[in-house]
């Protein structure tokens, strides 16, 4: 803990509070931008598209990749790196697939400002855009496990206690989000991005100093983690969730399904130019190679060098402490809070945006009892967008309270049943002519109601299998129904080659 070297201490906070103070300030900044919904949404056009890239592996990574999966690497092994590796590898070739697709629909439906209103447009259904906001509410616990991080931090490195850390990082989040919207999110995630691929890199130098062994050094600590357990050095786990070859190949399936999280496919949505696509992929690529794939090893050098920490989601920031100088420590822990919040605010400004324009939007119209003009339309649903930053903060910090077991299953449950549902109306809705409404809506019910019971009820134990079985289960409901009910009007939805 900090507590014990003042130096430490107060270069952290003095980094902290100047860090917050300039996020704070991009955010007012960002109000310019955020004076519609689909300026507070996707900022289009308005952030480079280096930058934007750069953003996405950053809101990619999250408390996730810098806390909870060193976490399961210092439980598991090296069969942790199946996930990391993914991480890059398939990520990346899901992201060239789709981004082009994903980019030109949105420029054949002319205003689209979220990934709801995405697939309600795609399939011409308000309905789909409505139930697609409900299962997005999931991100909540999404959200409670970066609190749970960035509290972790506070509480490991400088003492603050955990119910405090959590206030702080909600309050600093909501604050500067709802100033500037998505302008603020990308250009501060973006050089969030920067920080976290500088802290990663220097994860792997300090190997030579701490595990020792000059080029030997990976060597040397798959040694150190032999001599611990033999069962931590195996490509495939003994235990936990990567102990089978079928496990891990759902890790894959659950990777290259990852990149259609909403708060992730929003950033295609802010990309002007079909040109400025390429530079887009080409930095989210490079930054999440190194963010992805590095950190873990840092877990693994923790195993070794200690062995008995009482919680494994501390492995990273116990590692950074006692490895390196002080002033290097603090500015990685600020790199590690900067992943952390990384995410964090495209979550809020995922969940809010589409509470405002794909809930409020859609059913305000339908409810009240007289027209609503557009323009009046449009300032509400902007004002429930940004009013509802406030409940799904408060909400968030009542489900963090109470620490949970692992960090990275929460994140991991959380995300897996959004794509259980959304996957089979996004993927089937770029390749079939026949895939429509009705069958968007069952695979949806289908595929995310499957894998909450086959999780709650713990009918698969293993959170990746029951993910990919409920995304089989959403292909096939939404083929069979969408096969028997695809008429000629659902056909002409399909996007045309000369767009």
């Amino acid at each position: 803990m900090l507590a014990s070297s003042s130096l430490l201490l107060w270069t952290v906070i003095i980094l902290l509070v100047v860090y917050f103070g300039v996020v704070t300030w991009i955010g007012k900044r960002g109000s310019a931008h955020s004076k519609s919904m689909n300026g507070f949404a996707t900022a289009r056009g308005k952030v480079n598209p280096w930058l934007v890239g750069a953003s996405f592996a950053a809101s990619y990574s999250s408390a996730n990749l810098f806390i909870g999966v060193p976490g399961l690497a210092y439980q598991y092994g090296t069969s942790v790196l199946w996930y990391t590796l993914g991480c890059f590898g398939v990520s990346w070739v899901a992201l060239l697939l789709f981004t082009k697709t994903f980019w030109r629909y949105g420029k054949k439906f002319g205003r689209v400002s979220t990934l709801p209103e995405w697939l309600g447009k795609r399939y011409n259904s308000r309905a789909l855009q409505v139930l697609v906001t409900i299962l997005i509410l999931f991100n909540v616990y999404y959200i409670v496990g970066q609190n749970v991080g960035l509290a972790t931090i506070f509480e490991t490195v400088i003492g603050i206690p955990y119910f405090w850390g959590i206030i702080i990082g909600v309050t600093i989040t909501i604050l500067y989000i709802g100033l500037g919207g998505a302008y603020a999110q990308m250009i501060t995630d973006g050089i969030q991005g920067i920080l976290m691929a500088i802290t990663s890199i220097l994860i792997v130098i300090s190997l030579f100093w701490t595990i020792g062994g000059g080029l030997g050094v990976f060597g040397k600590l798959t040694d150190g983690l032999n001599a611990i357990d033999p069962n931590l050095t195996g490509a495939v786990g003994a235990d936990g969730p990567y102990n089978s070859v079928l496990a891990i190949m759902a890790v894959q399936f659950l990777l290259f399904s990852f990149i259609l999280m909403p708060h992730l496919l929003n950033k295609v949505l802010s990309i002007e130019t079909e040109e400025e696509l390429a530079p887009f992929t080409l930095s989210a690529g490079l930054v999440l190679c190194v963010i992805s794939t590095l950190m873990v090893i840092g877990g693994l050098a923790a195993r070794v060098l200690f062995p008995n920490l009482e919680s494994v989601d501390a492995a990273i920031p116990v590692y950074v402490l006692e490895s390196f100088p002080s002033i290097i420590a603090a500015i990685m822990i600020v790199g590690i809070i900067s992943a952390i919040l990384s995410s964090t605010d495209s979550l809020y400004l995922g969940v809010t945006t589409s509470i405002g324009n794909d809930f409020y939007r859609v059913l305000a119209p339908i409810l009240s009892s007289k027209k609503i003009a557009e323009k009046e339309l449009e300032r509400k649903s902007l004002n429930v967008a940004k009013g509802s930053l406030i409940f799904v903060g408060l909400l968030s910090l009542y489900f963090s309270l109470e620490r949970p077991d692992s960090l990275s299953f929460l994140i991991q449950f959380s995300f897996s049943a959004i794509i259980s549902g959304i996957i089979a109306p996004i993927t089937l809705g770029y390749f079939w002519k026949k895939a429509n409404n009705y069958g968007a809506i069952a695979a949806l019910i289908t595929g995310a109601s499957l894998y909450v019971i086959f999780t709650s009820y713990e009918i698969i134990g293993n959170i990746y299998l029951a993910m990919f079985f409920s995304s089989v289960a959403a292909f096939a409901v939404m083929g069979i129904i969408s096969g028997l009910t695809a008429n000629e009007s659902h056909e002409d939805l399909v996007l045309k080659k000369t767009i």
